[in-house]
């Protein structure tokens, strides 16, 4: 197999990889996707294409060209001492969460209070940590799915009961795009295992809708959020006013 095709075979193994289908690339690239098949069919795209291709992909020509490109971010949760450093320096925090999602350094120097050298230390510093791979001057590896989870009652879960909820619900929920429902009622096993379910999949339709709008400008994003939580519970004051039994 030529260099050509062992490049364009392993920019079909990434993308397969990272779950990106070809309008997803297209999109990243401000492409078709009808180009991005016709270019990978036809072995025949710029230098400066290739280039973005692997900017989007997180891999290096020299990756691809020897057909050992890195598989995609499988780090699903962080360990205890991980974590205990996010919580301890909110900048590790902040910018884990947006490595999370695809932003990149210059996108983060020009909406938050750091410059170059700030990031760079706080780069090194995850670098450390192992929750990415980081190479000067700008080669930025995520080590963690987007979509990775939290420890159960872990420092970040605790940071997140004590600061980050509280804040959350405490507003009018009135813009335009906002929806705060609270609803309770008695379900059998049957149907609270239902909506659980139905949970799951609006978390998935959320993370790949997040997976697909990080490929877009940042000025037409919006950061938002949304706590989804079902449990067996009943208000306190309520349970005092039952019968004993």
């Amino acid at each position: 197999m030529n260099a050509s095709a062992t490049i364009v075979q392993s920019i079909r193994t990434v993308l397969r990889q990272r779950g990106m289908t070809y309008r997803e690339l297209g999109l990243a690239l401000g492409v078709s996707e009808p180009t991005i098949k016709r270019d990978l069919g036809r072995r025949n795209f710029s230098l400066h294409r290739l280039d973005r291709i692997c900017e989007v992909l997180e891999v290096s020509v020299t990756e691809l060209a020897s057909g050992t490109a890195a598989p995609a971010p499988s780090l699903s949760q962080l360990s205890l001492k991980q974590e205990k450093a996010l919580v301890r320096d909110p900048r590790l925090l902040l910018v884990t969460y947006l490595l999370a999602n695809d932003w990149k350094a210059a996108d983060m120097i020009a909406t938050f209070q750091f410059d170059e050298n700030a990031l760079l230390k706080i780069l090194l510093a995850l670098d450390e940590l192992k929750i990415i791979d980081f190479r000067p001057p700008n080669r930025i590896k995520r080590l963690m799915a987007r979509n990775f989870s939290w420890r159960r009652e872990g420092p970040v879960h605790q940071f997140f009961l004590a600061r980050v909820a509280p804040e959350f619900l405490h507003a009018g929920f009135d813009a335009p795009a906002d929806a705060l429902h609270f609803v309770g009622g008695t379900l059998s096993a049957a149907s609270l295992a239902r909506i659980k379910l139905s949970i799951a999949q609006l978390v998935e339709e959320f993370e790949e809708l997040a997976r697909q709008d990080c490929r877009l400008p940042l000025d037409i994003r919006d950061g938002c959020s949304a706590l989804l939580a079902l449990r067996k519970w009943e208000f306190s004051e309520f349970t005092r006013l039952r019968r004993k039994r």
